[in-house]
């Protein structure tokens, strides 16, 4: 710390003029522009709002797997909630991004705020400009003090950077809830997945039985010599193909599995305490309620993420247009200071007499900067407009998402319709020809191509009962429903808090209230205590 000149006293108007200061501060705007919700092209109504099975009432869809009406899906998403690795992470950052709020908040008050103190051997040049006949060259000097320097918020840098912080913050619990949004999709997208695949190696299955069977007859009516070995070696390999699919489902139905144990943040492992056996397809309720394009705006995270995005953005060209001014500064300091030189001594230093300070105001400019600073301010507001862009941008994608899914959940209906009834045509196809062969009025190639008929049918019809769901899932997923399941919860789980809190002091940061996300106008006022 550099010496500090003698402290006499202040004079008598200081203190008028540093409240003079303070209010002048006070009083200032705040540059750069203040960020409002973007406009963004949103349709009236849905293509497919006239179909009866489609309302327009306004739904939260808050816990919309329930509509399954399935005890295993609503465990699996309760468990991925607790459990889940990818939504902890998303948890943390909440964390970090109010950790970094208190550092911009932190910024508004006294910058600096030091206590100094040193003791110190001095031993001065006898050939410099402070040697001096007789003056003591050697000597010991203590001091002891504090020192504050604060930066006025003249131009709102800091209550703008305050501002992105909080855009940050909300921006990290929008990121959450699309977090949870996708994981809540993905465990139900699993779930249907593997109850598909489940009915599918079930069909596969039941026609090796039946082509065993159809097998049967061409090997007797071979041995009694009523047809060739021709009509054997046929249902030899239409058995076969069926039976060579049966390991590829298999195969698809473990990584559907694995899959799914990743989600609930387990390593790959036995599912039994979850699936039970072998279950039915998720069925869907008879109707469904997606509201108007509109509700998106307000219901799905990556929306909400977008704009708090470019709300953080938008205060950052403020920040960058301070640095264009003058930045004002209140400095001080107060001490005592002693040196052992001549009649003084260090024990002088706690006298009255030996104080030392200074106290007054200061700015700096940052002149002939060579367009540096213009061009940052530049640069800010070409991110401000990208993130304006890419906002727009998600608002059409979410209107996309949601048409794609439900023309998707409609027509996948309409062909399990025809599916069943050729399915249901293709069985009884299939028995006519098996009872014409055993009286040899048809010959051995109907009953193959029959059963051929059969399986491709049945397996279909699975996999579109499958997609009806999934587009379901789809849907509900691109209305932006689930993430209020953490609503009253904690970003992260007891027992990571527990891990952190040991490790580093949060305070009260641990448990950050951001229920329900407000929109940047609803926001709080930026001025506000430190987190300490």
């Amino acid at each position: 710390m550099p010496d500090h000149p003698k402290f006499t006293g202040f004079p008598g108007n200081v203190g008028i003029m540093l409240l003079s200061f303070l209010l002048a501060a006070a009083g200032c705007a705040k540059l750069g522009p203040d960020f409002s919700t973007p406009p963004a092209d949103v349709s009236e109504t849905w293509s497919e709002a006239a179909d009866q099975r489609v309302s327009s009432d306004f739904q939260e869809h808050r816990d919309w797997w329930r509509a399954f009406n399935d005890p295993a899906l609503n465990k699996l998403v309760e468990t991925a909630y607790r459990e889940n690795l990818a939504l902890r992470l998303a948890g943390v950052r909440v964390l970090e991004a109010r950790a970094q709020l208190g550092i911009a908040t932190g910024q508004l008050y006294p910058q600096v705020q030091q206590a100094f103190g040193s003791a110190e051997k001095i031993r001065l040049s006898q050939r410099g400009s402070q040697a001096a006949p007789g003056r003591e060259s050697s000597f010991w000097q203590s001091e002891l003090g504090v020192a504050a320097s604060w930066e006025l918020d003249f131009w709102g840098r800091f209550r703008r950077a305050i501002e992105a912080a909080d855009a940050n913050f909300f921006a990290s619990v929008a990121d959450y809830d699309n977090t949870l949004v996708s994981l809540t999709g993905d465990v139900a997208n699993f779930y249907v997945l593997i109850r598909t695949l489940e009915k599918r190696l079930e069909i596969a299955r039941q026609n090796v039985e039946i082509q065993k069977e159809s097998l049967e007859i061409a090997q007797a009516r071979f041995e009694g010599g009523v047809t060739s070995q021709r009509d054997v070696e046929q249902a030899k390999t239409v058995l076969a193909g069926t039976l060579a699919t049966i390991p590829t489902l298999e195969t698809q139905l473990r990584q559907a599995k694995n899959g799914l144990s990743i989600l609930l943040g387990k390593t790959p492992q036995n599912l039994a305490e979850f699936l039970g056996g072998a279950g039915d397809i998720p069925a869907p309720p008879p109707q469904v309620a997606v509201g108007i394009p509109a509700d998106l705006l307000r219901r799905r995270p990556d929306i909400r993420l977008a704009e708090w995005q470019a709300a953080a953005q938008c205060a950052q060209i403020g920040v960058a247009k301070a640095d264009l001014y003058p930045a004002f500064s209140l400095t001080g300091a107060f001490g005592f200071q002693a040196a052992d030189l001549g009649r003084f001594s260090l024990d002088d230093m706690f006298q009255w007499r030996s104080r030392t300070g200074n106290i007054g105001p200061s700015f700096t400019w940052n002149i002939l900067n060579y367009g540096r600073l213009t061009n940052l301010v530049r640069v800010q507001d070409a991110r401000f407009q990208e993130l304006i862009i890419a906002y727009q941008n998600t608002v059409l994608r979410a209107q996309q998402e949601v048409e794609d899914f439900l023309i998707a959940f409609l027509k996948s209906q309409e062909r399990a319709a025809r599916l069943a009834e050729s399915t249901a045509a293709a069985k009884r196809s299939l028995d006519l020809a098996v009872v014409q062969y055993r009286e040899g009025i048809t010959d051995f190639t109907t009953v193959l191509t029959a059963q051929q008929s059969l399986l491709t049918e049945q397996d279909n019809l699975a996999v579109t009962l499958g997609d009806i769901s999934q587009n379901l899932v789809g849907v509900y997923r691109a209305l932006g429903g689930g993430w209020q399941l953490r609503e009253g919860q904690d970003f992260v789980p007891e027992a990571t808090k527990a891990e952190m809190a040991k490790r580093t002091y949060w305070g009260k940061l641990l448990t950050p209230a951001a229920a329900a996300l407000p929109t940047p106008a609803e926001r709080k006022t930026l001025v506000r205590p430190p987190d300490w």
